[in-house]
């Protein structure tokens, strides 16, 4: 996950160089990799890389031949292999890139090339003949991506992966809106992901349940997602949505793995070679990706998956996670955090994930510190479960949903806020420590697949239909003896966790009682007066507030949104607070 800031239209764009490289440098921690930046007219580009696609050949930003068009980009582009293969004028090629892609994509549709990409990327592109800027941000948002104007230079757009490059020279700052692209032609943002389920939102689909396209389609997403050219893992909780992706990256894993070996045995005959692919699993020219047969080719052989977890020791989620593994046979890793290496955190965890939501903050720290060690175990990319609750309905508040009118629009709402939520945790988090975070529940072709599904076949009836059904039901092989079953049972049908409350619920209890400490009943009376209206209304809420205020200016507030859960009277938005959940806090041991 690379990091980016940009500024077009500096009144002296030289002076401002060395600012600028300064707020590059306040985000190598999601670049590691590299540094670059190029000016050009009074726009410059600065880039921090952490390279996991075209490793010896890509650095940023991007430049075409005749150095008229550059380009920064935070992001994995799926089908980059397509796109080269569909461009109508030949393009010079310098990198092995999966984002080179786009600047003669830009070059043949203009402003609407992001409607081509399949991928997660926030980018900015400077045209220097037409003295243009083009910024995009991916469908759902799962690239984090902000941009900023300046009182004090008037004219002038600032566009950056994180607020900490911003706040300093900005005073006017947003969260730039998923599926959304910028072209200062107009000066405005446009939106350009426009499929029926979103944009109609009363339009409630009608469409019956396909399992097996369901499966497929996950499928599909995970095998896009495996596009690497460094070694790879799996997040695994435990839980359903964790354990299904590392379930399917388990099984494309060995499916490589044994088709590269047989290209291998092949290569003594056929010197080196077969089918045109060598015997890493690279394509020719070196590219990694899909290709238009939906076929991968992707890092060499890995001689086994990885997966991760943590929780307190004797987590539900770490318990879960080993008995996935030992089921899949992945090499998996276990990592455990005390309660006061937790709190000890969350002044950092707050400074990277730029928020002070109570949800996010609790489910980010233990993913923090797991991204520290995966980081520490050369690992540089994985893949994690978030969305399907968002899709399927999947939260236990859900449970209260009145009709399916009312649990599709919660969950386009819900999908919308993704890029708020667990999507900058999962982006964040990870990328605090240099590794990249990919989604595919979040896949644009899974998303039309599972958002035109009849949302009736969502709705949680007890007891025959517990969160998630359909998806569970899309994966469950008992009818199917020819093929090997994805997940243990108990795993398949086990009850939702979110995952603040499944990496053990004393780290919940042990935040309130901190909190307890920290802000007094006489502090909750009387907020901050630059808070305005928007008064925590917990003290664990008034805690993280005040942690977020030593970061960043007040005005950064308003990139931040509260998950909250909707029909339901508990303000606290732990699973565990919900009456349908089997450890609801009074049961709680």
């Amino acid at each position: 996950m690379c990091g980016i800031f940009a500024c077009y239209r500096h009144p002296n764009v030289q002076q401002f160089k060395p600012t600028a490289l300064k707020m590059g440098k306040a985000i190598r921690h999601r670049g590691p990799d590299w540094s670059g930046n190029w000016i050009a007219n009074d726009t410059i580009l600065v880039h921090e890389r952490l390279s996991i696609v075209g490793v010896d050949t890509g650095a940023q930003p991007l430049v075409n031949d005749e150095k008229t068009v550059s380009l920064a980009v935070n992001g994995e582009i799926y089908n980059h292999r397509i796109l080269r293969k569909g461009l109508k004028n030949p393009y010079n090629f310098k990198t092995h890139s999966d984002c080179e892609v786009i600047i003669p994509l830009y070059l043949e549709h203009g402003v609407d090339a992001p409607k081509k990409l399949d991928g997660m990327f926030s980018w900015v592109l400077h045209d220097k003949t037409q003295d243009r800027v083009i910024a995009a941000r991916d469908p759902i948002g799962v690239t984090t991506f902000y941009m900023g104007r300046s009182s004090s230079t008037p004219g002038a757009v600032f566009f950056a992966s994180e607020l900490k490059c911003l706040h300093p020279v900005c005073d006017d700052i947003i969260s730039f809106p998923p599926g959304h692209v910028y072209d200062s032609n107009t000066d405005k943002l446009t939106r350009y992901y426009d499929p029926k389920w979103l944009v109609e939102p009363s339009n409630i689909p009608t469409k019956p349940v396909d399992y097996k396209e369901l499966r497929s389609a996950l499928e599909t997403a995970v095998r896009k997602r495996l596009m690497a050219e460094v070694p790879y893992g799996v997040l695994l909780s435990g839980g359903l949505d964790s354990s299904l992706v590392a379930s399917i990256a388990q099984r494309e894993t060995q499916r490589l793995n044994d088709a590269a070996r047989k290209r291998a045995a092949e290569t003594k005959e056929k010197n080196g070679k077969l089918n045109g692919y060598a015997i890493d699993g690279h394509a020719p020219g070196g590219l990694v990706g899909i290709d238009d047969t939906n076929e991968l080719a992707t890092v060499q052989m890995l001689p086994e998956l990885n997966s991760f977890s943590i929780g307190l020791p004797g987590s539900p989620d770490g318990v879960a996670a080993q008995e996935v593994a030992d089921f899949l046979g992945t090499r998996h890793h276990t990592f455990t955090f005390t309660l006061e290496e937790g709190l000890d955190a969350l002044s950092d965890v707050i400074f990277h994930l730029e928020t002070f939501d109570v949800t996010t903050i609790r489910a980010s720290t233990p993913m923090f510190l797991l991204a520290r060690k995966i980081k520490a175990m050369g690992v540089k990319m994985v893949l994690s479960g978030e969305g399907s609750d968002e899709i399927f309905g999947g939260y236990l508040y859900f449970h209260n949903a009145p009709d399916k009118a009312a649990l599709h629009a919660e969950t386009i709402r819900r999908i919308e806020n993704l890029h708020l939520a667990d999507c900058l945790r999962a982006n964040k988090s990870t990328s605090a420590w240099g590794v990249e975070a990919r989604v595919p529940f979040l896949d644009k072709q899974f998303l039309n697949v599972a958002m035109t599904l009849d949302p009736e076949e969502k709705l949680i009836k007890r007891p025959e239909r517990i969160e998630k059904y359909i998806l569970r039901k899309a994966f469950d092989t008992t009818d199917e003896p020819e093929t090997a079953a994805y997940l243990p049972d108990k795993i398949l049908w086990r009850q939702k966790e979110q995952f603040s409350d499944g990496v053990g619920y004393g780290w919940i209890d042990a935040l309130k009682d901190e909190a307890e400490k920290k802000v007094t009943d006489e502090m909750m009376k009387n907020p901050k007066e630059e808070w305005g209206s928007d008064v925590p209304d917990s003290k664990e809420a008034y805690w993280y507030r005040t942690m977020f205020d030593e970061h960043f200016p007040a005005y950064c507030a308003s990139t931040v949104m509260r998950w909250t859960p909707t029909w339901s009277n508990q303000t606290d938005p732990s699973g565990r607070a919900i009456a349908v959940h089997e450890q609801k806090y009074e049961n709680a041991a």
